[in-house]
This record gives structure tokens, C-alpha cells and sequence, in this order.
């Protein structure tokens, strides 16, 4: 089994800058106020041929009156008995507080390997200030400086020691990636805890609670998914402390490592223009999508309104034709599960290559279906057709004038193209290039 390793500590201790350093990547948020990080935070890692799982949690709190401070404890506890081993962090410039002594406190009861980490040791002349800390009745301690690195490669080379030998991850064969985009509060979160029967995603009625990109990895059905839970994307102008822009350029970063978006529509409110905007993204990126209008128990009229929501659908997200609409309830699990059976509609469509005889065919078909309007006078002409990629089938129609064929023709020749490939639940992109002529 792979080893787990989770950083614990009080808030604003260095945990995340730490996490950041040892995956070499940015994928945690940090900021220079407490309580950034809320969700449990995994990455892989590896040292001395050591490879791990690095969780990174929310700042233990006993005090504050952050609305969070109870679901985050609960996270970091959780987090502690997943894990083979801790990295306790403790800030060097502030000494032991008392939350520090209810965390040490707490690691006793738990006996995991355990490594005390004293962060914020940016100059060896502030070493001085690590004898304070033995009064937590520790033998060995690490001073560092997450920020800088010092100290940092002590630290992973005794976890190397306490961690067993195991061989590098490798991705599951097949696995398909699922973001899960939105609006805040639209209910992602709760999505996903239903889909995995835990509490291991944070959830609340205050929109904005999921600030990063959490991954999680399972398994239905012998079939791997990933699924990304993604912060709320809001409106720009709704966008101003810097701490939510990066939130969101996170999200967006989801949408490029993943293979499908699952757009998620609070159905209780309707249809705002700030969903237009998030399927725009998820269009633009030629992403696979399912449009799943969660909260379906509270939307009015329901025994009648189904159909004319999807038309209402369809008709505001003309770009995203494509996508399968899924009414659910996150909060009872009706129809959760479907998702997963149009998850792999949209991935084997996502993924298909039409052999060139075959689409040369299609293309003649269409064409002589609906011959395009003249240019100038002069006939457009399809020559040959080729499909240059996948995710997203991407073709490529040589013709004798690019710049002759109108965005309704355009339009037509996908649409036509859909209906002959079967390719109807995932984008197609469709480029149009002039031959060259032999010399």
C-alpha cells in the first residue's frame, strides 16, 4: 500500500509553503493570513526513492471563531489516522502556544511516527530559540526554513528512514479525470462526498468554502476515476481579494488536466450568466462536459419541468450542445451515480479516431448533401479530410477556398459530422486549410 504522510500544526506555521517545497509544485494556496488551506490537500512525492502521498490540512484551532475552525479539526484528525507518519510544524519566531500543546498532546494519544518540525529558522543564529520547544517533552527536533529550504533535506531524509520501500505510482490505465466546475455554492462538494460516502471534502452553506483543486481517486464498477473538486468560480467584478482570483485561476487550471468537466447548475436558482461564462471555459478548452442541475428536490414545478429546463439548457448553451444534462440531488443521491455511466459515454467519444477512408466518406456525403454557397463566384470545393488528434477528435477538411465557407456552413458540417460518427455526447473541432499544390 502507498505510505501517507500528513503536515499538521496551528495556523499560519509554514505548512503549506512546506507541502509546496517537498512536491516541488505550487499546488497548495498560500497567503500571509491564517486559514488558507481548509481542505485536505494530496500530492505525490518522493525522496531518496522513498514515494509517498504528502497531505497537507487546515491550521489546528481551538479558539478563533472561524465558522470553519471545527470542520477544518475534524479534517486534520481524519487526516492523522490516514497517515503512516506526521510532520508537526511550529513556528520558531513565536515559540509554544497553547494550541501547540493540544496538538503535541493529541499526536501522543494517536502514536504515529512523528517528526517535529520548527519552521521560520532562517539563520543559524536562531537556533537559540529551539530550546523552548523541548518542553513538549521532545527528543529530537528539525529546525527549518520552509521558505528558503534550509534545513528541509534533514527533515525528508529522516522520513525516508521511518517510510518503507514502495515502487512509483503509476496512473490507473484508463483513468478518466472529472472537474467539477461551478458557481459557489452549487453544491461540487457535496457531489463528491455523496459519490465517495465520506466526509473527506469540506462542505457548507457559506458559499466559498472550497478555495483549492482537490484530487480524489477511486474506483467504480473496476472503472478509475479522478474527480477534481474546484473553488466557485464568480464573476469577475466579484473577484477582487487576491486570495480568490488565484482560487479561480486554479479552477480554470483543473479544466487543463482534466478530460471532463462536470459544470454544476444550482437548479433551485435557474440559469445565471455567470454559468454561461463557466461553460465558455469548459468550451474554449475543448473539454467533455455533462451538465448536471444539482439540488433538482428544490427546484419548482418538478414533476413538469424536465424537458423544458433541458430546452432552456440547450437554448442558453448553444456552444455546449454536446453535453449531457443530468438532473441530481447531491443531498438525497438521486441519479448521483448516472454520472458515471455518461462519464463514459463522453470519454469513449472524447477519445475515438474515425479511419480516414471512412471520414473522406463522410465528408463527400456532406458536401454533396448541401453544397456550400459560392465565394465570388467560384465553387468551394472539399478535397480530403483527415483527423489530426484526440481529446477532442480534432479533423482537418483541405478545400480550395478556406475563407469561402460561412460559420452557418461550418456549423452545418459538424453537425453533420456528429450525426454520421455517432459523436454526439463529445466536442469535435473541425479546421479548415488550404491544399497545397504539388510543385
Amino acid at each position: 500500500m502507498k505510505s501517507y504522510v500528513v503536515i499538521i500544526g496551528r495556523p499560519n506555521v509554514g505548512k503549506s509553503t512546506l507541502f509546496n517545497r517537498i512536491v516541488r509544485s505550487r499546488k497548495a494556496l498560500i497567503d500571509d493570513f491564517a486559514g488558507v488551506t481548509r481542505d485536505r490537500i494530496y500530492a505525490e512525492a518522493e525522496w531518496n526513492g522513498k514515494y509517498f502521498t504528502l497531505i497537507d490540512t487546515g491550521g489546528f484551532s481551538v479558539f478563533d471563531e472561524d465558522p470553519f475552525v471545527g470542520i477544518i479539526r475534524d479534517q486534520i484528525l481524519a487526516a492523522i489516522q490516514e497517515a503512516d507518519a506526521v510532520l508537526f510544524m511550529l513556528n520558531g519566531k513565536e515559540g509554544i502556544t497553547p494550541v501547540d500543546i493540544t496538538i503535541a498532546e493529541l499526536l501522543r494519544n494517536v502514536s504515529k511516527p512523528t517528526l517535529y518540525v520548527v519552521n521560520k529558522i532562517d539563520d543559524p543564529k536562531h537556533e537559540t530559540m529551539l530550546s523552548e520547544f523541548y518542553q513538549l517533552g521532545i527528543d529530537k527536533l528539525y529546525p527549518i526554513s520552509a521558505t528558503h529550504g534550509t534545513g528541509v533535506g534533514y527533515v525528508m531524509d529522516a522520513l525516508a528512514e521511518i517510510l518503507p520501500q514502495e515502487e512509483e505510482p503509476k496512473e490507473p490505465e484508463g483513468m478518466i479525470r472529472l472537474a467539477v466546475l461551478g458557481r459557489p455554492n452549487a453544491g461540487k462538494s457535496s457531489l463528491i462526498n455523496r459519490i465517495l460516502d465520506s466526509d473527506r471534502l469540506l462542505v457548507s452553506e457559506i458559499p466559498g468554502t472550497t478555495r483549492d483543486a482537490v484530487d480524489t481517486v477511486f474506483n467504480i464498477n473496476n472503472k478509475c476515476y479522478q474527480l477534481i473538486d474546484t473553488a466557485g468560480i464568480r464573476r469577475k467584478k466579484a473577484t477582487r481579494q487576491k486570495l480568490e482570483k488565484i482560487s479561480i485561476i486554479k479552477a480554470l487550471k483543473a479544466l487543463d488536466r482534466c478530460h471532463i468537466a462536470i459544470l454544476m447548475i444550482d437548479a433551485s436558482v435557474g440559469i445565471v450568466d455567470q454559468d454561461i461564462a463557466i461553460a465558455r471555459y469548459i468550451a474554449n478548452r475543448g473539454r467533455g462536459c455533462i451538465i448536471v442541475l444539482n439540488k433538482w428536490d428544490l427546484a419548482p414545478n418538478v414533476s413538469d419541468a424536465v424537458s423544458s429546463y433541458v430546452n432552456l439548457v440547450r437554448e442558453r448553451f448553444k456552444f455546449l450542445t454536446f453535453a449531457p444534462v443530468l438532473t441530481t440531488s447531491a443531498l438525497t443521491g438521486k441519479r448521483v451515480f448516472k454520472l458515471f455511466d455518461l462519464a463514459n459515454e463522453v470519454y469513449e467519444q472524447y477519445n475515438v479516431r474515425i479511419g480516414t477512408s471512412r471520414l473522406n466518406g463522410m465528408f463527400r456525403e456532406i458536401f454533396a448533401s448541401q453544397a456550400p454557397p459560392r465565394h465570388k463566384g467560384r465553387l468551394v470545393k472539399c478535397y480530403y479530410a483527415t483527423q489530426i488528434r484526440v481529446r477532442p477528435p480534432t479533423f482537418v477538411c483541405f478545400v480550395n477556398i478556406p475563407d469561402g465557407l460561412p460559420a452557418s456552413y461550418k456549423r452545418y458540417i459538424i453537425n453533420q459530422l456528429r450525426a454520421k460518427s455517432g459523436l454526439g455526447k463529445a466536442p469535435i473541432r473541425v479546421m479548415f486549410r488550404k491544399r497545397e499544390r504539388k510543385k
